[in-house]
């Protein structure tokens, strides 16, 4: 009977997880890090090893983080990446404000098609 109850648990798929909740990475390394996208200068999409997507929003922009092919991370001693932590990239320090649980970043195709969705409102809000 307990392995039929077991069984049944590992069938039921797990629950969604909820996007835009505050969160860490506990100690954040090469191990637990996979990949960073990002975000114009704004913020940056972080996936972890076991590919849960983040999104970190910046305090203020993020020179160079465009451009960056690998990122550091200050955790000032806790060993967390969250929203307390820095983001170092090419000498720059960029402090985090916000660390949440996200969905994966936009594809090029997504992003170009919002790009043109936007300039289209903007020529359609301009005066005559």
């Amino acid at each position: 009977m307990l392995s039929l109850s077991a069984n049944a648990a590992a069938a039921e798929p797990a629950a969604p997880r909820a996007l835009g909740v505050e969160t860490g990475i506990t100690f954040p390394s090469n191990a637990t890090i996979r990949t960073f996208q990002a975000d114009g200068d704004d913020g940056v999409w972080i996936q972890d090893s076991r590919r849960n997507w983040y999104y970190a929003t910046f305090f203020s922009p993020c020179r160079n983080i465009d451009f960056a092919q690998a990122i550091g991370v200050d955790t000032r001693g806790l060993s967390r990446l969250d929203k307390y932590a820095t983001i170092l990239v090419r000498g720059d320090r960029c402090a985090l404000s916000s660390f949440v649980t996200s969905a994966p970043p936009p594809t090029k195709k997504e992003r170009k098609a919002a790009e043109q969705a936007a300039k289209a409102a903007a020529e359609a809000d301009k005066p005559n």
